[in-house]
């Protein structure tokens, strides 16, 4: 099992940014440096959507809606994986998660709330 820890969120206006982190606080560094790690995204109403993903090696990918404005980083030293969100928009207000890629189910954490509004 790996448990993740996500922080960073909270209210800011349009344009405004905010840097997400999450990090793995038991894993040990060789099981942290191994994995696929994501971030997610679940707004009211709507099934939670992957935002961004960055693989134990190789290139980040994103979402068509996010390309351009987040930035997704790993600092294996701290076993942390970053969500760096510039240009937010009010459709980006959510709660965000971050999980493996592929999902482990028991890997969720209590997500970290963003709210984008004037």
């Amino acid at each position: 099992q790996v448990q993740l820890v996500e922080s960073g969120g909270g209210l800011v206006q349009p344009g405004g940014s905010l840097r997400l982190s999450c990090k793995a606080p038991r894993s040990i560094l060789s099981t942290f440096i191994g994995l696929n790690i994501a971030w997610y995204r679940q707004a009211p109403g709507k099934e939670r959507e992957l935002v961004a993903a960055v693989p134990s090696g190789g290139n980040a990918n994103y979402a068509d809606s996010v390309k351009g404005r987040f930035t997704i980083s790993r600092d294996n030293s701290r076993k942390t994986v970053y969500l760096q969100m510039n240009s937010l928009k009010p459709e980006d207000t959510a709660v965000y998660y971050c999980n493996t890629v592929p999902i482990r189910t028991n890997s969720w954490g209590q997500g970290t709330q963003v709210t984008v509004s004037s």
